[in-house]
């Protein structure tokens, strides 16, 4: 069975190709700078072929064209119709999908209702699908979305604490986010350990530009830290996370920020970026190392951060079974994941110092052999595990 993943973005599209007998990853690629005078488009495949193209993608049209193009080039497929299926993700599903969800007119229009909550990524998947179900007449399409293993979200969380009709009539409410990434390291984690995924209690930490952290407990996402939009939560690259809102009103009485000077300030301008001027935590790591005192400062900021979610999500699921960490940073930075666990053995936390020394690249143990939690790295794959979700929708 060969599965094709498409990630879908504003002026990108990045893919994967799987055949599904063995998980293996038959391709990669990605089309970037769609809409400008050079776009480049770059394929890789199992046999070490690598295929490369500049020219002028106008649109997501042209776009879905040129990779079906070097896909065939390079013998991976002879055809689009070789494909048993295309998994797309789709980072908002609202209240509609609450599960990966064969895709049909209905289920278009649905997406396209819910498009306001979500206005920087649904309508560039939308594109990316509506274009693939034209150029793979046939082929079933499957979409998954970000959101929908937090559908489990007991209502007392995922409620906030505004006039209910907002949420009656806007639908505002936490919605989290990272859900592909969770479901499959926390899956994994629990596979490994060999405990029961329906028993299985972990707190996992998908740290990359973006981050998250979400209470698991029995195998269903319980609290995360992701709300109506990417934006809540932890501290990210260019985002503030938790804030006060009304710095916001603030701001906007004495400095005279508009509403969308606003929304570029704490979505772009803010988080590791705006405390140092640097949003990509390897140049923060070198920083810190030279010195400077505002790389410290976003550093610690960061780690704390993730440390107070750690403690509360503790004291939501009463047992935790694993802390798990994924994503780039987490799966790659050290001196952050020391950070975060250093006195936390009051939470069952022990971590090994030197089998945290590592940028790990498989499953990795980090605790002691005496602690009570088991701290792991789970290096994530999102697109397998859409290409999982996509599996078993059309073996149904």
């Amino acid at each position: 069975m060969k599965i094709l993943v498409l990630n879908s973005g504003s002026s990108s599209i990045k893919f994967q190709l799987f055949n599904m007998q063995t998980s293996q990853v038959l391709a990669t690629g990605i089309v970037e700078e769609i809409g400008s005078k050079v776009s480049n488009i770059k394929l890789e495949t199992f046999d070490n072929q690598t295929l490369k193209e500049s020219l002028e993608i106008a649109n997501h049209e042209a776009g879905f064209a040129a990779m079906r193009k070097l896909l065939t080039q390079s013998g991976v497929l002879t055809s689009l119709k070789d494909l048993d299926a295309i998994g797309h993700r789709v980072v908002h599903g609202g209240e509609t999908f609450s599960a990966p969800t064969l895709i049909d007119r209905e289920v278009l229009d649905g997406i396209k209702a819910i498009s306001p909550l979500a206005p920087l990524h649904n309508p560039a998947h939308i594109a990316g699908i509506e274009i693939a179900l034209t150029q793979s007449e046939g082929v079933p399409q499957v979409a998954v979305f970000d959101t929908a293993f937090h559908r489990t979200l007991p209502q007392y969380a995922y409620m906030y604490a505004l006039p209910y009709e907002l949420y009656e009539s806007l639908h505002v409410r936490r919605y989290g986010f990272h859900g592909t990434s969770h479901h499959y390291v926390s899956k994994t984690a629990a596979a490994y350990l060999g405990i029961d995924y329906d028993k299985f209690n972990a707190i996992s930490l998908h740290l990359g530009n973006g981050t998250s952290a979400t209470a698991i407990k029995g195998g269903k996402s319980v609290d995360t830290s992701m709300g109506l939009s990417p934006l809540e939560g932890l501290v990210m690259g260019t985002r503030s996370g938790d804030m006060d809102p009304a710095i916001l009103f603030y701001l906007h009485r004495e400095k005279g920020y508009s509403v969308d000077e606003l929304d570029t300030l704490v979505n772009k301008q803010s988080g590791l970026k705006g405390i140092c001027g640097q949003s990509d935590m390897r140049t923060i790591g070198k920083m810190c190392e030279e010195g400077d005192a505002k790389a410290k400062l976003a550093f610690e900021i960061f780690a704390y951060r993730i440390k107070k979610y750690i403690g509360a999500y503790s004291a939501v699921l009463g047992r935790v079974d694993a802390l798990i960490f994924t994503g780039g940073i987490g799966e790659n930075d050290s001196a952050l994941r020391a950070k975060v666990c250093k006195n936390l053995e009051n939470l069952g936390l022990q971590v090994d110092l030197e089998a945290n020394n590592c940028r790990c690249k498989t499953l990795t143990e980090i605790h002691t052999s005496s602690s009570p939690v088991k701290i792991l790295v789970v290096p994530t794959n999102e697109e397998l595990e859409i290409a999982l979700q996509t599996q078993a929708i059309l073996t149904k």
